[in-house]
């Protein structure tokens, strides 16, 4: 695991979920983002605008996704996202991550006083 990986666990987690959920869904705006995640984790996970929109923002900085202005209606624009390949290698590396964090705490919280390794 990599030595920054803690601080991209924390913060690469609704990157993470947002690049999923773009690649399995396609194209998306931001509220259906997150009602998606809300939905999908049976509410457990609540994404606010605070942290949504500057995550989405990151990431079309680093040319992860791309965005597309839409007219909806006669006077609603809404701004859809879409995943770049870069963006689909960058979800593959924080699963990565994620799943490396995952297996060390599992590691954790499964040792008993007296384990021997």
């Amino acid at each position: 695991m990599k030595k920054n990986t803690k601080y991209n666990f924390k913060k690469g987690s609704v990157e993470m979920l947002l690049l999923h959920i773009l690649k399995e869904e396609g194209d998306c705006y931001g509220y259906q983002l997150s009602q998606m995640i809300s939905s999908l984790s049976d509410g457990i996970l609540l994404i606010p605008e605070g942290s949504l929109y500057p995550a989405l923002y990151k990431l079309l900085d680093n040319d992860y996704i791309s965005e597309e202005k839409r007219l909806v209606g006669k006077r609603l624009t809404r701004v859809y996202y879409h995943i770049k390949p870069s963006g689909e290698d960058r979800l593959n590396q924080l699963v990565q991550e994620y799943y490396d964090a995952n297996n060390a705490i599992q590691k954790i919280l499964s040792y008993t006083k007296g384990d021997t390794k």
